[in-house]
């Protein structure tokens, strides 16, 4: 493979990749295996062969990998299937490292069966949503998922889902229904940590406001606000008159003011807020700032 392309931004994401591994290594070795959690993807398949035959997580996890790589090959590309294979090779180190070292104890927590689950999912979550935000993957489901990603614009996040309850369902072959169901818990974490982590906590919203006093409008949310806009030309669809669309990103926390900023001005004018999970480039800040645009068609 040729490693031109090879920069220092690659060697911290080789760095972030080998965090995201350990961290998910530690969930399992020391939660999720000692408090009697199942774990979904390659990784409870994993779990279950370990139940049966007593085959480490980490020698199970490099052996089911291999086909999955192949495939991957296919579909990601070579660069994207190298940070596969570390990450694949870094998670099975670290699985078979956190059992058996004898520094850091179990975490015990049968007691509190919801706690563990908490941890469990928001540790799990954490490293793999890492490990995908530094353009890697652990191998397993993760690959699979990368692809539904790539190919059907489906979440990472949304898919590992799907494929843990598949897996949780196979894993009632050796646990009873109750730790299933806080399985289930986990489950659901991790995939919610994953889409936090890869999108990241600064989020934002976005309107779009049409109004025939959008002037008025605009001049408040300039002096109120102190946030810039876009104009957009567009044409209303039942009278093909020409209209003014406003283009907004502000912060969450600015919503209601700015509904009610609007209403003031115009109580038939129409709103749409969605929600902007990642804001990139000049124009927007998290911070105030003074910024202004037209665009047209």
């Amino acid at each position: 493979m040729n490693f031109k392309w090879w920069t220092k931004y690659n060697s911290l994401e080789l760095l972030m990749i080998t965090l995201g591994c350990a961290i998910y290594a530690f969930s399992l070795d020391m939660i999720s295996i000692p408090n009697g959690l199942a774990d979904g993807g390659l990784s409870g398949i994993t779990l279950i062969i370990r139940y049966f035959f007593h085959i480490n997580l980490g020698v199970s996890t490099l052996v089911l990998n291999i086909p999955l790589i192949l495939i991957g090959i296919r579909f990601l590309g070579k660069r994207v299937m190298f940070y596969t294979m570390y990450g694949t090779l870094c998670l099975s180190l670290f699985l078979i490292l956190w059992s058996h070292q004898t520094i850091i104890k179990p975490l015990p927590l049968r007691h509190d069966l919801l706690l563990s689950s908490l941890a469990a999912g928001v540790l799990s979550g954490l490293g793999i949503g890492l490990v995908f935000r530094y353009n890697g993957t652990t191998g397993g489901s993760d690959i699979i998922a990368r692809v539904g990603q790539m190919k059907y614009g489906v979440s990472s996040g949304k898919g590992i889902l799907i494929m843990d309850y598949v897996v949780l369902f196979l894993s009632l072959s050796y646990l009873d229904f109750y730790h299933i169901m806080y399985s289930l818990i986990v489950s659901f974490i991790l995939a919610r940590m994953i889409d936090f982590v890869q999108e990241g906590p600064n989020r934002a919203k976005t309107l779009l406001i049409i109004s025939d006093k959008y002037e008025k409008i605009t001049q408040l949310i300039d002096i109120t606000l102190d946030r810039g806009w876009t104009y957009l030309n567009a044409e209303g669809g039942y009278q093909n008159d020409e209209k003014k669309i406003i283009y907004l990103v502000i912060q969450p926390r600015e919503v209601p003011q700015l509904k009610q900023l609007i209403k003031s001005v115009d109580s038939k004018a129409f709103v749409t807020v969605l929600d902007a999970h990642e804001v990139i480039g000049e124009g927007f800040s998290y911070e105030r700032k003074r910024y202004h645009i037209s665009l047209h068609k």
